[in-house]
């Protein structure tokens, strides 16, 4: 059983941490109680961002945000099954980093991107793929992630440059972006694992993903 509902509004979950738990864990716990084996896809931001090399799955989690702790505690409900964590999900679908660039770019000619950030922005279809290859593989936390890593800002002039869209990247700080969330400043997912499916790397998810899009319009 796949369970991906989540609770993924991280500003949000600060101001409603007791809702987002309901979700993130008590609503992990109503899977689990269903008695299947689940699949249950977890974040990079249950890490404090304090390494400077990828995180694996024996490093200690201490998530800085509302959001990061729940996801954590959603982990610990699992008792049969697999934990993937992965990070920086964006596809052709839904409210993600790319479509709203994308967006943002049709309205100005400019945007100002956190460039103090870095991790490892991952295709959804490349992370189904390899969800579906975990599946013969043992159970436990998995770190799925694509190859490669950037910043919140590379990833957006990478957005542009790929999609022929004249906009200009400004980078700033987390700290003049002032979300009310904090963030892992360094979330590069690696896995240490024998046998760990390999996805391929950002760029090229991005690039399959900026052709969906335009397939689609």
């Amino acid at each position: 059983m796949l369970h991906a509902a989540a609770w993924t509004d991280v500003d949000g979950a600060e101001a409603h941490e007791a809702r987002a738990r309901l979700v993130n864990v008590q609503g992990t716990r109503n899977v689990v109680a269903l008695g299947a084996p689940i699949v249950y896809f977890s974040t990079d931001y249950v890490f404090d961002g304090t390494k400077r090399e990828p995180y694996v799955e024996s490093d200690e989690p201490n998530p800085l945000s509302a959001y990061g702790r729940t996801k954590l505690l959603g982990e610990r409900e699992v008792r049969e099954g697999w934990i993937v964590r992965s990070s920086w999900l964006f596809g052709w679908k839904g409210r993600n980093f790319v479509r709203t660039m994308l967006a943002l770019a049709e309205q100005q000619d400019e945007v100002r991107v956190v460039a103090d950030q870095r991790g490892s922005p991952t295709y959804v279809a490349h992370l189904a793929e390899a969800t579906r290859d975990l599946l013969a593989l043992p159970g436990g936390v998995w770190h799925l992630a694509a190859e490669g890593e950037c910043t919140w800002a590379e990833l957006a002039a990478a957005i542009f440059e790929e999609a022929g869209v004249d906009c200009r990247v400004t980078p700033i700080t987390t700290e003049q972006l002032g979300r009310p969330a904090l963030r892992p400043a360094y979330s590069v997912l690696r896995s240490e694992r024998e046998g760990a499916p390999q996805l391929p790397h950002w760029r090229e998810g991005l690039r399959e993903c900026l052709a969906r899009l335009a397939a689609a319009s």
